[in-house]
């Protein structure tokens, strides 16, 4: 294993997570609560709501911190429109 390997294996899981600077806006309203989205989510940042929405399903919800900007929510989403993912482009 080359160094370069080694420090990727060796790096702190909570400082990556507070590198991404991508977000997951979720329209409460189309979700249907088919959970697609969470079981995709590898970082693991998207929640069931408490509260019902218009549909009567309680909504996909992001938890504020760690989304990677995949995109693998979106693409799996069922719904066109609920889910949207967003992320910042470092300009070099």
């Amino acid at each position: 294993m080359n160094s370069m390997n080694l420090a990727l294996v060796n790096e702190d899981p909570e400082q990556k997570k507070r590198k991404h600077s991508a977000r997951v806006e979720i329209e409460g309203e189309l979700c249907k609560e088919c959970l697609l989205c969470i079981e995709a989510c590898a970082p693991d940042v998207l929640k069931v709501s408490q509260k019902l929405n218009k549909l009567g399903y309680h909504a996909v919800e992001y938890i504020g911190e760690g989304c990677t900007g995949c995109g693998v929510c979106f693409y799996v989403c069922p719904e066109p429109g609920t889910i949207k993912v967003y992320k910042r482009i470092n300009e070099s």
